[in-house]
């Protein structure tokens, strides 16, 4: 555009041909442009900034297939990101973590407190989960839910009523589940005498509060169960190692093509004396 001149009215050096000649140049440059932003892929349809962190005029945005949702609607699957995944299904994903990490050696409380499923139990157990900080690829809160989860379900340590399991934060407590790397799994459990490195499993550290969850086996399993049944071996080991802490020992398989008993090490066989059992992660596998 021009501007005002000095004497207030429009300047009157541009002659109708420069006129003309700009109009036409301006109207090339436009429709120029609207071309370029045909092309998929051009720099015009895909780098133009929008207010509100990207959000477009009408307050729509693209989905990332060349569509757009309105605003509040659901996208649909594979569309504007990854689907959040249910909780089983990230139960039943492994994890990449190094066998031999030793991480912050921090172990960070996770906040929130769930009941028990037997307030009337004669046996109350409260129990804090922990987490080591500077594993990224764990998610505490997916931790702590399946901690709980596990020890609520009739088929664990509940015994029919008997016993009960609340999770805090804060405050008094009876253990702490503790999810720990290789390494600091390996300081913690020879407090107590115990060797975890030969195989990287987990352990009850009987002479702390802590019962130690191997981040490496939380992540990659075993071979007993292979990487189909992640979920299944998450749960074993929570019930196997609290297991330990209520009071119970190792078991062994007790005939050919059995369940193995929790207390069985899973982690590291199914075949005892010639005997193997199927793998299994519950006490009382037949409650429901």
């Amino acid at each position: 555009p021009t501007s005002p001149d000095r004497g207030g009215g429009w300047g009157r050096t541009i002659t109708g041909i420069a006129a003309a000649g700009v109009v036409t140049v301006l109207t090339i440059s436009v429709m120029g442009q609207m071309a370029e932003a045909e092309q998929p892929g051009s720099p015009t349809s895909q780098e133009t900034g929008d207010d509100e962190g990207g959000a477009g005029a009408g307050g729509k945005e693209p989905n990332g297939a060349g569509d757009e949702v309105e605003e509040g609607a659901e996208a649909p699957p594979g569309a504007g990101g990854t689907p959040e995944l249910t909780y089983d299904e990230v139960m039943a994903q492994t994890l990449p973590l190094d066998a031999e990490l030793t991480a912050s050696g921090e172990l960070v409380p996770v906040e929130g407190t769930e009941d028990g499923p037997y307030p009337d139990a004669p046996d109350q157990y409260r129990y804090r989960v922990d987490v080591e900080s500077g594993m990224d690829v764990i998610d505490p809160e997916v931790f702590a839910e399946a901690v709980h989860r596990t020890l609520s379900d009739p088929r664990s340590w509940t015994n029919g009523g008997a016993r009960s399991f609340t999770r805090v934060s804060s405050g008094t407590h009876d253990f702490v589940v503790t999810l720990a790397s290789p390494g600091t799994t390996a300081e913690w459990c020879a407090k107590s005498g115990l060797n975890t490195t030969i195989d990287n499993v987990s352990c009850d550290s009987a002479s702390t509060d802590r019962v130690i969850i191997n981040a490496w086996r939380w992540a990659q399993g075993a071979d007993t169960y292979g990487p189909d049944r992640m979920h299944e071996y998450r749960q074993m080991l929570i019930n196997h190692e609290v297991g330990h802490r209520v009071g119970y020992g190792h078991a062994v398989c007790p005939s050919e093509g059995a369940l193995a008993p929790v207390m069985m090490q899973q982690t590291k066989f199914l075949t005892i004396d010639g005997i193997t059992c199927e793998a299994n992660a519950w006490p009382h596998p037949g409650n429901s």
